[in-house]
């Protein structure tokens, strides 16, 4: 964010009708103090900002050049980007200018490569005083309940890195939240069953759960080493191919939701985990489906808003599809990168497109 106190100083005192000598002597300056201001050299001392904000009667984000509407709408666009291109190099120019942004910190901190899920212990202790101090800035001062909770479970994997895995789960016991307990599951709670608000939020609330189900699922059978390949690739797609016929049919969304969660989460896996051996044909067979799954689910959400804001919105977007296949044409996953070479897998993504 550029910072443009400076030329704000310069115009205010213009405004006022008062000299440079006038405003240091106000401010208890010297007059090159406030020359190198006006000129962007320097910044005023942060003790200085009230004063300054006083004397010129204005308040402080006008003297900083500070516009909330246009800042939110930088930083919305930012992630948006960073989401949909998945390109650590966004973040970290993000970070350098955005700084003590919560958002962007809290984004930036987790391309650190530590990951959320099974988190690489090696990089968490390597990067751990620049991430500890990042964790320590949230909690002591954003607002942000999931922000928050994310740094929460960053200091646990921290901790869990340095050997001091009981301290990490004990951070865990004492700062996160059972569902029963969320924000959604509580605004369920707060309407009587015959509001249109209960039923849009257990509605929503079905949604996330459904989703979160569907992402379950395949976690089981794709880690269990214990499945053979096959056998885990075959029950996996006969469940969420009958998911979406069944939905197909009765038009419902909350089974096109896990069939398209199902067959997401498959093909993520299979490009990303080798240990899995997947070939380029169940990959391509897997994609096509999640694909339709997508384009069927983003068609039923444009008339089912509880849908639309839990499995939709939620990225920032107005379309799964183009949301799907954005994230499949820039995901710089070697696997992924080797494969849009092959013409089978970018003829099913350009079928969508």
């Amino acid at each position: 964010m550029k910072i443009m106190i400076g030329a704000n100083i310069k115009r205010l005192r213009t405004e006022k009708g008062v000299t440079q000598e006038q405003l240091a002597e106000a401010m208890n300056v010297s007059c090159a103090a406030v020359s190198k201001w006006e000129r962007a050299e320097t910044y005023p001392d942060i003790s200085l900002l009230q004063p300054l904000a006083f004397y010129f009667g204005v308040s402080l984000d006008t003297l900083m050049g500070y516009d909330r509407e246009k800042y939110e709408k930088e930083i919305d666009g930012i992630l948006l980007e960073f989401r949909t291109k998945r390109d650590r190099r966004i973040i970290e120019k993000a970070y350098r200018e955005y700084p003590n942004d919560y958002r962007i910190m809290y984004s930036y901190m987790w391309t650190l490569g530590v990951q959320d899920a099974e988190p690489d212990l090696d990089l968490a202790r390597k990067h751990k005083d620049e991430i500890g101090k990042i964790c320590d800035k949230i909690l002591e001062g954003c607002i942000d309940i999931g922000i928050c909770t994310g740094a929460w479970k960053m200091k646990a994997i921290l901790l869990h890195a340095e050997g001091k895995t009981d301290e990490a789960l004990q951070i865990h016991r004492e700062n996160a939240v059972s569902w029963y307990q969320t924000f959604e599951q509580l605004n369920e709670q707060l309407f009587t069953k015959d509001r249109p608000e209960f039923l849009y939020w257990v509605s929503r609330n079905m949604y996330e759960l459904v989703d979160f189900g569907a992402d379950k699922l395949v976690k089981s059978k794709f880690y269990d080493r214990d499945i053979p390949y096959n056998e885990m690739v075959s029950t996996l797609e006969k469940i969420g191919d009958g998911l979406y016929k069944l939905g197909c049919e009765l038009d419902e969304a909350y089974l096109i939701a896990q069939a398209e969660t199902i067959f997401g989460r498959l093909r993520n896996d299979l490009i990303a985990r080798e240990f899995r051996g997947a070939t380029d044909g169940d990959i391509i067979r897997i994609t096509d489906k999640n694909l339709a799954a997508a384009e069927k689910l983003t068609a039923l959400s444009k008339t089912d808003k509880p849908c639309f804001d839990a499995l939709v919105k939620i990225h920032n977007v107005s379309d799964l599809l183009d949301f799907t296949l954005n994230s499949a044409l820039s995901w710089q996953n070697p696997r992924n990168v080797k494969l849009l070479e092959n013409d089978a897998y970018r003829a099913v993504i350009e079928k969508y497109r």
